[in-house]
């Protein structure tokens, strides 16, 4: 069976009461760290245990905790960020509706570790009906003596707040987040400083995602070291993925880093294998801003090594051959889908969520999104593919937070490996949209890229 450190007690009713979730070895972490250990002690253990921030970028957690400046007389603060709004994206709603209290626990532990004494979790704004669940959530933490002033008689004080956004995607980025959470419009900050020195309301900030979050429990309560032994070499421990697509089995897994990408999509114990007996296209592999990858890419290296569920596996090559484990929005393609079609959804959300504080994004989404409908419309020309190809290399690099990258990299990975599906919509009369169709109608080869 696989390893499971989050998700252990998904199956139990009640899961998400603070009773049953007590009952079942909840809030152990928050007595062991304030009654066991300093906060000097926890973060060493989350540096030993290896995790790795859980929200795309795939940072040391406590390497970031350590950058945290501790100014005399001066608060500190804990940001969660549940704002989760890249598409394919969707395993902390899962997390904080079925067990609530993880999340909780993991943020009095978190703070407690950081000498933070008012904490927020930000939350995107469609998940309002899950921020009832979590304030439910917090309100029996309160009760129960685990929230509020001297906790569980150590002295340690410490209040809990959910704050729900406004649907932005742009307030994923955490300083733009922090932004939002002071009252203002959601714009990413110029770095730096970074929020580590002058945060949340200007003071210094700790934000991390929600399962970053989750997975300081299992640390503490079973030690870095063992954590740290699960999963594969810089990849320790579990990660949660959020399957969609053309699968049997789409949802929320829980799995060891490091196992086969074949095993996760074929196997019964994860997706199940391709829908209707249809092959494998193509997989979106860390939600929808990391780089598509045809099959022959995404199940094995380009030196021909399996390819795994890890950081370093899936971005082996670089971007000309390999890609990311971002956020873990794992998107399956069969041999349907038309990458053409794909990547005009994702030019259009792009257009639509930039903040426009950056003229590349502002400009180049907005240019992007219209090349991509002149092209589905059957009037673009092979040099609308080239000019695509310019666009998204003017904005990668130029702007103040990574959304123009998460615009500009889908661009580029569908015209490398996909460029005769673009060529085939140019050429082809506007009547045909169907790729396969119009290499069957004109008994031809995909043209190579």
């Amino acid at each position: 069976m696989p390893t499971k450190l989050l998700l252990n007690n998904e199956h139990i009713p009640g899961i998400n009461t603070l009773q049953v979730y007590r009952n079942n070895g909840g809030y152990a972490s928050v007595e062991k760290a304030l009654k066991q250990m300093t906060p000097e002690a926890i973060v060493e253990e989350v540096k030993i245990s290896g995790l790795r921030g859980r929200g795309g970028a795939g940072f040391p957690t406590g390497m970031k905790w350590s950058f945290l400046a501790k100014p005399a007389g001066v608060p500190r603060y804990l940001v969660c960020n549940a704002d989760e709004s890249e598409p394919g994206t969707f395993k902390d709603r899962y997390l904080m509706e079925k067990i609530p209290h993880l999340l909780v626990e993991g943020m009095i532990t978190s703070s407690y570790a950081l000498g933070c004494n008012t904490a927020y979790i930000y939350i995107r704004g469609e998940y309002f009906y899950v921020s009832r669940i979590l304030e439910n959530a917090i309100a029996e933490a309160y009760a129960a003596g685990y929230l509020g002033s001297n906790i569980l008689g150590t002295g340690y004080n410490l209040n809990l707040y959910v704050q729900v956004g406004g649907g932005a995607y742009i307030c994923g980025e955490e300083t733009a987040l922090l932004e939002s959470l002071e009252g203002k419009r959601g714009n990413p900050r110029i770095k730096p400083p970074f929020p580590a020195i002058a945060g949340l309301y200007g003071c210094p900030t700790v934000v991390n995602n929600v399962e970053t979050i989750a997975a300081v429990v299992p640390i503490v309560n079973n030690g870095g070291e063992a954590y740290s032994k699960i999963g594969i070499g810089k990849s320790t421990g579990t990660k949660l993925i959020s399957a969609s697509g053309h699968i049997n089995k789409p949802g929320v897994y829980e799995i060891e880093l490091g196992i086969p990408v074949e095993e996760f999509i074929y196997s019964d114990s994860y997706c199940g294998g391709i829908r209707n007996g249809k092959q494998l296209k193509a997989v979106v592999a860390g939600g929808s801003s990391v780089p598509v990858l045809p099959t022959e890419l995404i199940l094995k290296t380009a030196a021909g090594q399996p390819r795994l569920m890890s950081y370093e596996s899936l971005s082996e090559g670089g971007f000309q051959t390999g890609t990311m484990l971002g956020s873990g929005g794992f998107i399956v393609m069969d041999e349907d889908t038309s990458i053409v079609k794909n990547l005009y959804t994702f030019t259009r959300f792009y257009h639509h969520e930039s903040c426009g504080q950056c003229s590349p994004c502002r400009e180049g989404t907005g240019w992007m999104e219209k090349i991509m409908h002149k092209i589905l419309d059957g009037h673009g020309t092979l040099k609308d593919v080239d000019l695509l190809w310019d666009i998204q290399s003017k904005i990668e690099g130029k702007t103040i937070c990574p959304l123009g990258e998460a615009a500009a990299w889908p661009v580029a990975a569908a015209i490398r490996h996909f460029r005769h599906e673009f060529e085939a919509y140019v050429m082809q009369p506007s009547s045909i949209k169907d790729v396969k169709h119009y290499y069957r109608l004109n008994n031809i080869e995909p043209i190579p890229a």
